[in-house]
Parts: C-alpha cells; sequence; structure tokens
C-alpha cells in the first residue's frame, strides 16, 4: 500500500483512541496538509491545452464518487440524478459507481442493497475501490483483514449484524469467521464483479486513476485501485480525460486531464455526482449540513 500523508492522521487516530483533542489536532493538520499540497499542485504550473472531452452523441452519464457506508447521502444523490435525467432531453443514460462503496460509514450494507437494487431499472457500471479489495482480500487473509479493520472495515462488519462487542472481543481467525458467516455471498460475489475502469467516448472512469506514460489497456489493477502519485501531480495527457475518486477534495477538482470528485462524503458530508453529455458537464451533491467543519479528518 503506498505510503501518504493520510497514514499520518491514520496512526493518530487508531493509536489515541480516546483522545479527541489530539484526533481533532490531526485532522486539522491532515486537511491543512491537503489544502497545501493542491496547491502546490496548481503552482508548479497549469495543465496544457487539451482537446475539450465528450461523450457519444445521444448518450448521457453520471459517475458517483466514493459514497463509503453513507446511504442517507446516496439516497439524496439518486433521487437527483433520477430528476435531472428527467428533466433532459431523452438519451441513452448511463450511471458509473467509482468505487469505495463502504467502510466508514455505518451503512455499507445498506449501500450494497440499494446499489444492486438500483442495477435492475438503470445502466450502471461499478467500479472497484481500494476498500472492496481490502474486503475481498479479507476473506482468506488474515494480514488483510487486520488492515481492513483500520481502514473503516468494522463498521462494514457491523453493518452486516455482528456488534461492536463482539468485534472487539474476537480473535482475528475469530473475526474473519464471524464476517465470512455474516456477509452474503451474493454480496462478495457482487463486489467482486466489479471492473478497474470503464472508458465512454473520451472519458476514462477509475476509482484512483491511472499510471502515466502507460497505455490504458496496459494499466494495472492494483494502480486503478491506489494511486496518487505520479498520477495526481501529471500535467500531460493521459489519453483520455480521467474521472476519479479515492483522493478527497473538499470541491470536485477540475484539470484539464482529471476531474475528482471525491468530496468525503464520510469525512465532509458532501457526496458528489458529474454529469456529462456532449461536451457538457455538471455536478449534484447530496450535502449533510449537520457535520461540523473541523471533523474532515479520514483518509481514502
Amino acid at each position: 500500500m503506498q505510503q501518504t500523508s493520510n497514514d499520518v492522521w491514520t496512526f493518530c487516530h487508531y493509536c489515541t483512541h480516546g483522545s479527541s483533542r489530539l484526533v481533532s489536532d490531526c485532522g486539522r493538520a491532515y486537511t491543512a496538509l491537503q489544502r497545501m499540497l493542491a496547491k502546490i499542485r496548481h503552482i508548479l504550473g497549469r495543465s496544457p491545452a487539451m482537446p475539450t472531452p465528450s461523450v457519444p452523441t445521444g448518450e448521457r452519464v453520471y459517475a458517483i464518487g466514493d459514497i463509503h457506508g453513507r446511504i442517507d447521502l446516496f439516497e439524496d444523490l439518486i433521487r437527483m440524478i433520477e430528476e435531472d435525467d428527467a428533466g433532459r432531453r431523452r438519451a441513452h443514460t448511463t450511471i458509473v459507481l467509482l468505487g469505495d462503496l463502504i467502510d466508514r460509514g455505518h451503512d455499507s450494507a445498506a449501500v450494497v442493497a440499494r446499489a444492486r437494487e438500483w442495477s435492475k431499472t438503470r445502466e450502471i457500471e461499478f467500479l472497484q475501490g481500494n476498500h472492496e479489495e481490502m474486503l475481498l482480500l479479507s476473506r482468506t487473509k488474515t494480514e488483510s483483514l487486520r488492515g481492513f479493520l483500520k481502514f473503516g472495515g468494522r463498521e462494514t462488519i457491523q453493518s452486516y449484524g455482528v456488534d461492536a462487542e463482539t468485534i472487539m472481543a474476537a480473535s482475528i481467525e475469530e473475526l474473519q469467521a464471524l464476517m465470512n458467516e455474516a456477509i452474503p455471498q451474493d454480496d462478495f460475489d457482487f463486489l467482486d464483479s466489479f471492473k478497474k475502469m470503464v472508458r465512454i467516448g473520451d472519458y476514462l472512469f477509475v476509482h484512483a486513476g491511472i499510471r502515466p506514460s502507460t497505455p490504458i489497456e496496459h494499466q494495472l489493477g492494483q494502480d486503478c485501485r491506489w494511486i496518487r502519485e505520479p498520477f495526481l501531480s501529471h500535467k500531460g495527457s493521459f489519453g483520455a480525460c480521467v474521472i476519479h475518486g479515492h483522493t478527497i477534495t473538499e470541491e470536485p477538482e477540475v484539470c484539464a486531464n482529471r476531474i475528482g470528485i471525491d468530496t468525503g462524503a464520510f469525512v465532509h458530508g458532501t457526496l458528489t455526482a458529474i454529469g456529462l453529455e456532449g461536451t457538457e458537464r455538471w455536478f449534484l451533491q447530496a450535502r449533510d449540513h449537520e457535520v461540523p467543519a473541523e471533523e474532515t479528518t479520514a483518509v481514502a
């Protein structure tokens, strides 16, 4: 797993437990660091001019960023997308979920169920995020399970009916057995079926990003689910305009060669979708206005 400044906050959070003041301080430091890095990327130079990307004539696409168990925001955004799509001219509409449906939030099981239900009435492309990967590896690898628990996996297991006390008291082997029993095989199979990327017209949809200078058809799934650098700071063309999540920003990050739409559903209480038709693009956002601004402490 790539080591980034995100790991600093993770260490603080999981090693201090009850120290809310220290966690809050780490959170402010993390947010300040993210803002500073964004400014540095901007200062390093403007992206070169590139042709305006588009989706094929007669098609419309909505891509949704990292949901992370926030069924409330997901339901709100589904309603907004349905209303927005109905208010526009007829088109062949595709929904793309960019991965990380699970972990951190308290209703991962409900998000998975709702996504499966929505796919019965909508054409949906599901992309696998690093959190889905961690869960799937945790079925058989206890070391993967340890990492999964540190990155929000406890909440996912709880959402499938295993109470917190049982999770805390169980050995890693016992918890692995409990998890495998609690989560239906159909859900495991569903998450395992997610793709690493989807291309529609001039847009490439992927969870985390891709490796610069590597042809799209040769990209590794590991990079598609985990990469940050050198993807985020790359100014040249990727061969398509990349729509991605994974790296949290307070608002969508629009660059000439990529657009990041992970606006921190669990962190900032904002779940974002981007709409695309022809060369037009727009954003829809479901917001939790009860999340205090200082509670901005999590990693993607």
